[in-house]
């Protein structure tokens, strides 16, 4: 009996220490999430939707972790506060013109808030609880349902462009009966034709003026001048 009891007391003594160890440690680590075992100093924003913020989600400054949520209050039907404790050893960069947004870790992610650099350097710092202005998050299903419409709008689209092409192939419609008549296309072949025996008529006009015994002299005195100002410059080469 005496060996059984020793065993049970000392098991039971592993087990009371082992769950005190555990007790302990989950202890430490949500003190250390929510900065209980740092000197911190509170701040509060207001927005009028917290895109699933919560409490003890992460609030960054810089890309650096520098705080948590501490609290999550509804003011009215279209505000809502939220507390913030901040490490006090960022507090030296914290100024009242800061701003503060929702955002998240990833894609999917959880969100965080997101404190922004000052705007002027003259600004004082940021007093302990005061109220930051609030930049509102832009909600994924808005700009989902807007990507949509888009996508709608691109479709139709596409369709009509389909239909026109149809039509044009066709011979349908204006342009259609443009591009198919034949009639149109011979007209144009005619008129080019024209052009090229207009223009060869001219160039035999041109030859028989030259020829003319009232303008033949004058011709050949310009192009004696021609010759002339040709030679000239080669001399002087």
């Amino acid at each position: 009996m005496d060996t059984h009891t020793q065993k049970f007391k000392f098991r039971l003594g592993l087990f009371v220490a082992g769950g005190a160890t555990l007790f302990v440690l989950a202890i430490f680590i949500i003190g250390k999430q929510k900065n209980l075992f740092d000197p911190v100093f509170p701040l509060t924003s207001t927005f009028h939707n917290i895109s699933g913020l919560q409490i003890g989600n992460k609030i960054r400054f810089s890309g650096i972790n520098v705080g948590t949520v501490d609290n999550i209050a509804i003011v009215n039907d279209s505000t809502v506060k939220v507390y913030m404790l901040i490490k006090k050893d960022v507090w030296k960069f914290i100024k009242s013109d800061c701003s503060v947004s929702i955002g998240s870790e990833g894609i999917i992610g959880d969100k965080i808030l997101i404190i922004s650099q000052g705007i002027s350097e003259k600004t004082p710092l940021a007093k302990e609880g005061q109220l930051l202005k609030s930049t509102e998050p832009v909600e994924t299903d808005a700009i989902m349902k807007s990507l949509k419409v888009t996508a709608g709008n691109a479709e139709i689209i596409t369709n009509q462009l389909a239909q026109i092409m149809v039509k044009i192939n066709k011979g349908d419609g204006t342009l259609g009966r443009l591009i198919q008549d034949k009639s149109i296309a011979e007209n144009l072949s005619t008129t080019m034709a024209n052009l090229k025996k207009s223009s060869k008529g001219l160039d035999e006009n041109m030859t028989a003026v030259k020829h003319n015994f009232l303008l033949k002299g004058y011709f050949n005195r310009k192009a004696k001048k021609e010759a002339a100002k040709k030679a000239a410059s080669q001399s002087k080469k």
